[in-house]
Formats: C-alpha cells, structure tokens, sequence
C-alpha cells in the first residue's frame, strides 16, 4: 500500500541547519503526533510539508506528488493546515462563514459572490464543525475555542482534502475548552471520509485515543516514530525532552512529570 506521504532526509538551511534529516512515513488509517521540545522543528517540518519552507536536499511525498516536479499549489489543497499564524492573518470582520469558504482554493480572507455548490458545501462543514450557529459573527468575536473550529472548517473545504495539520491547536485554550476541542477531533476522526490527522504539540495531556502513532524530534531530527506504546516511555520522553521525566497513563491518556519528582511515577 502506498503511504499518503513520506519524507526522506528531509534537510532544509537558512542561515542555520533548521531541520537536519526527518524521516516519516504516514500510511492510510493512521493519525499521528508530532512531539518535541520547543525548538526542535515541528512547525519547520509542517511549513516545509505544506510547501511554505523550501527543503534543501531529501523528498517530500504526498500521494502521487513530488516536491519539485508537482505543482505544489495545488497540492495544497489536497492538505489542510490549523495554525495560528493563520488566525493572525484573517481580517477582523471576516464572518465565520467567510474563513470557512477560503477554503476552498487555500486562501487567506474570502471576498466575493459564493456559488451555490459551495455555499452548500460550506453548510455542510459548517454542521460538520458544529458552528453553524456562528456562521454570521465575526472573527473579532469568536473565542479561541471557535477560532480553531472555524480554521479546521476552513481546512476541510479543500478540494481534495487527505491530511490535515493541527499546529498545536490547544495553545490558548482553558482546561475545558481544550478537552472539549480533543472530544470534537475524536467525533471529527471517526467520519468514514476524515482526513489523515496529524497533531503538533509539546504536551502528551493533549494526546487524545484517537492517536495511533508519535513521530518524535530533537534538534530537527527523527528521533523516532511509532507507534504510541512504543514511543510514549519514559526513556524515550527524557531523550526527547533533554531532561529526566516520568510517563504516567491513566486510563486512555498520559501525564509527564518532570524533574525530581519524575522518579515517583511508575516508568513505562
């Protein structure tokens, strides 16, 4: 079986080494975690695979598509991406309903007569996302919580949506809106037409069960990938990490501690 994206020695340089060699292979029915230290390349590696951030040596494969022989415009609509460099870019007085039609062709703000078919498909996200209810209010007065709903709502209006990018969606968030944002992903993944979800964070509280695999980094390097037994250890957490830390689970979810307390949870 084809993946539905691979990267190998992905290497990119600016004026220092941003991401020295990532190698991941994402197949079909998988949703992953992207987890590291601050620092260590995670949004660099999503920029660089949404076609933001030139590589400079390794591949980058998403289906059939080659970075450099595809034209990766038009990749990019085949992969959606949450972020709140997004939110930072969006007009003030753009409705809900607005952010969630310039989906369609991967713009930035939506001006213009809406045809028929997508104003339907827009509804259709819009239920899907569960804001139907905000469609009319403007970004200015969306809490954080709606933001992020109303941007995946944007992301799934893509033409040909495969993937899509949750670049640490929970920052901002309160402790119940975060568990009711990781409760709307878990409905969102189960739709028999969801896109290959990948999660950036640095927080495994955020890791919901609806996960299967963790791609760790350090330094801009795959330290490992997995899949989430394997990977979410103590041993492998503190290498991560570059300090001592202990993986606690209870139940389905996982806690850190980290530092001298570290040794008083049980190590797995």
């Amino acid at each position: 079986m084809k993946p539905i994206f691979e990267v190998e020695n992905l290497r990119v340089e600016r004026d220092a080494v941003i991401l020295h060699e990532v190698n991941w292979r994402v197949e079909r029915g998988q949703h992953w975690v992207i987890l590291g230290a601050n620092g260590s390349g995670k949004t660099s590696l999503l920029s660089a695979l949404t076609g933001y951030l030139m590589p400079s040596s390794g591949e980058i494969r998403i289906g059939a598509a080659r970075f450099g022989a595809s034209d990766w415009r038009e990749v990019r609509r085949s992969v959606g991406l949450v972020s709140s460099s997004l939110g930072h870019q969006i007009e003030p007085d753009q409705t809900a309903l607005d952010v969630v039609l310039s989906g369609r062709e991967a713009q930035i703000n939506f001006w213009g007569r809406v045809p028929v078919a997508e104003e339907k498909q827009a509804a259709r996200v819009l239920r899907q996302v569960r804001i139907t209810h905000l469609a009319k209010r403007p970004w200015r007065y969306l809490s954080q919580g709606e933001r992020q709903r109303t941007l995946i709502g944007r992301a799934l209006m893509a033409r040909r949506k495969k993937m899509l990018f949750l670049d640490e969606p929970c920052a901002g968030l309160d402790p119940v809106a975060r568990e009711d944002f990781l409760k709307f992903l878990a409905v969102l993944a189960k739709d028999r037409h969801a896109p290959t979800l990948v999660l950036v964070t640095h927080h495994v509280e955020e890791i919901a069960p609806l996960f299967t695999h963790v791609l760790l980094l350090r330094g801009g390097k795959t330290l490992a990938a997995g899949s989430m037994e394997e990977m979410l250890t103590s041993a492998r957490l503190s290498t991560t990490f570059g300090a001592p830390v202990a993986v606690r689970r209870t139940g389905s979810r996982y806690r850190l501690e980290v530092g001298r307390h570290a040794g008083s949870f049980k190590q797995i």
